[in-house]
């Protein structure tokens, strides 16, 4: 679709014309076969329907002079858009990222149109990330886009003096598509792998756009140092694991060495950040050999000092936790407790499933029990509801209570 919306200018073109040959290749790939490569035949048929469309829409004059300029006798100009893979690194990506983050645009709809342009989250999943309706979200999107096209924003990579204004909105793009695939808000899966790639390509592409920017540095060794444990996350079946229950030696060591090298050159700048101090708190976990060795106290003074640049009640609650592991799980609770009634938070289970776990190691069974079901009714994901459902079957002195609170569902919830 970045391909498609840099050679039309329009994100609703682009994205109708994308469906369109998307609907063309499982109509046509089961009898001719898949071509050899699927997302040049994807651009390159994409990009005619959006033709097609411009010519058919005599309402638009402006475009209909576009696409006669770009293609003058009918057909695409310069290099065959079949012959290969187009934008092998990125770059459309990119710009189209830095597009949806153009200044003229609410800054409270800069990331998640881009999440949904780029990231490919659908509005459902880009509500629950932000913690809003559905519908309130629906309405943004639409204007957002509306807004580029009235404004005919260039949908391409700013030259170096606009970046910078742009660069927080890019990197926060580039860091909730990567929180989507670590901890996937819908599906059956804990993990999107593809997801967690994208995030990580693109922000390799970002430091190398960027070279020497702490920040950019900091994001990629955070994805790095997180990605790296991907592997130990689940079981063979697809059941979450708990980080202190992981299997160290599955770490990518590979992928940890370079995060840790990356932090201590972008620290070494003496330019600090959240992504940095987010990195540097991914640090101590992955860098630690064995669950006891974790600093949690480290931990959460990183995050004390997080606070000051995201004074956020997501970020008080993770301060909350690694509190509860460094002093004891009544000096956590103490905080959560301040929060849990937040509105940002009503319809976050982690939040729920957080604090049950604090109740539960104090051994307040009963108010733990009804925690975990609050959690379970805000529907995380599939992995982490087979988690709750064992504790609850684990703390419910009744045979069968755990399974009855699982039939109990409520509307999605973020992860």
């Amino acid at each position: 679709m970045a391909a498609v919306a840099r050679l039309v200018g329009d994100l609703d073109l682009a994205e109708d014309a994308v469906q369109d040959a998307c609907a063309l290749a499982v109509e046509r790939w089961p009898a001719a076969g898949v071509p050899a490569s699927p997302r040049a035949w994807l651009v390159g048929v994409a990009r005619h329907k959006a033709l097609d469309r411009i010519r058919r829409e005599a309402r638009r004059p402006e475009k209909e002079a576009a696409a006669a300029s770009l293609y003058p006798d009918g057909t695409a100009s310069g290099p065959d858009p079949l012959a290969g893979d187009p934008d092998p690194v990125g770059d459309d990506e990119l710009a189209l990222i830095f597009t949806c983050c153009h200044p003229a645009l609410d800054p409270s709809v800069r990331v998640p149109l881009t999440l949904r342009s780029v990231g490919g989250l659908t509005t459902a999943e880009v509500a629950a990330a932000f913690l809003v309706p559905e519908p309130t979200m629906a309405k943004r999107l639409v204007r957002a886009k509306h807004k580029i096209r009235q404004a005919a924003i260039p949908l391409r990579v700013p030259g170096p003096e606009a970046r910078p204004g742009r660069l927080a909105d890019v990197l926060r793009v580039i860091y909730l598509i990567f929180t989507e695939g670590h901890t996937a808000t819908s599906g059956p899966d804990l993990v999107r792998p593809a997801l967690c790639d994208t995030a990580v390509r693109l922000a390799r592409r970002l430091a190398e756009l960027l070279p020497g920017e702490p920040e950019v540095g900091g994001l990629l060794a955070l994805l790095l140092l997180t990605d790296a444990r991907r592997p130990a996350r689940t079981t063979a079946a697809g059941e979450l694991v708990l980080l202190e229950n992981q299997d160290r030696g599955a770490w990518d060591r590979l992928m940890i060495d370079e995060g840790d090298g990356l932090l201590r050159a972008a620290l070494a700048q003496g330019r600090p950040g959240p992504y940095q101090l987010w990195a540097a708190i991914a640090a101590c976990h992955s860098t630690a050999a064995r669950a006891q060795d974790t600093d949690w106290r480290q931990i959460a003074a990183l995050y004390g000092e997080l606070i000051r640049y995201e004074p956020t009640p997501v970020v008080e609650a993770n301060r909350a936790i690694a509190v509860a592991m460094a002093e004891g799980p009544s000096a956590g609770l103490v905080i959560l407790d301040t929060i849990v009634g937040h509105p940002q938070l009503r319809r976050w289970p982690q939040l729920y499933l957080a604090r049950a776990d604090l109740l539960r190691r104090l051994g307040r069974t009963g108010e733990a029990l009804e925690t975990y079901r609050t959690a379970l009714e805000l529907e995380p994901p599939a992995a982490e509801r087979a988690f709750i459902r064992a504790r609850l079957a684990s703390l419910t002195p009744t045979p069968g209570r755990g399974d009855e609170t699982g039939a109990r569902s409520g509307r999605p919830g973020t992860g």
